[in-house]
């Protein structure tokens, strides 16, 4: 069964910010591993949240590290408070909600069964090319 999403009912109305942050949690997913790191504009679709970021890891044990790290980010360096969590203990998929930015952390299997992108497929991809490029290097 999937992780449970909180999120809060008043949606925030600053896209710029919302975007930035949804564009530093999908560069450090990229810098600790991540693959097919995906972020979507949910904005239209969705009255809850603006984006959407997906990525895959290779384990439990990297999944967490991704998750921490996006967490140290968005909470200390942006100021954000994370309202919920889902999945960490168990590793194969992990829900970070920061209200307007939702992120999906998936096994390889999970991502696959779920198909979250598929789910969401009428949304806008976000370019962060430059983001997962840099990483890389």
């Amino acid at each position: 069964m999937p992780p449970r999403v909180k999120t809060s009912s008043t949606k925030k109305t600053t896209l710029p910010k919302s975007l930035d942050r949804a564009r530093a949690a999908a560069r450090v997913a990229a810098e600790n591993g991540g693959r097919d790191v995906l972020l979507l504009d949910v904005s239209k679709q969705s009255a809850l949240f603006d984006y959407f970021l997906i990525a895959t890891g290779r384990s439990g044990r990297q999944l967490r590290a991704i998750a921490d790290e996006i967490d140290d980010l968005l909470q200390k360096q942006h100021g954000d408070e994370r309202l919920g969590t889902e999945g960490y203990r168990d590793s194969r998929w992990i829900v970070l909600d920061y209200g307007d930015v939702i992120i999906q952390l998936f096994d390889e299997k999970s991502r696959g069964y779920y198909r979250l992108d598929e789910l969401w497929g009428d949304a806008a991809r976000v370019d962060i090319s430059d983001l997962t490029a840099a990483a890389v290097q």
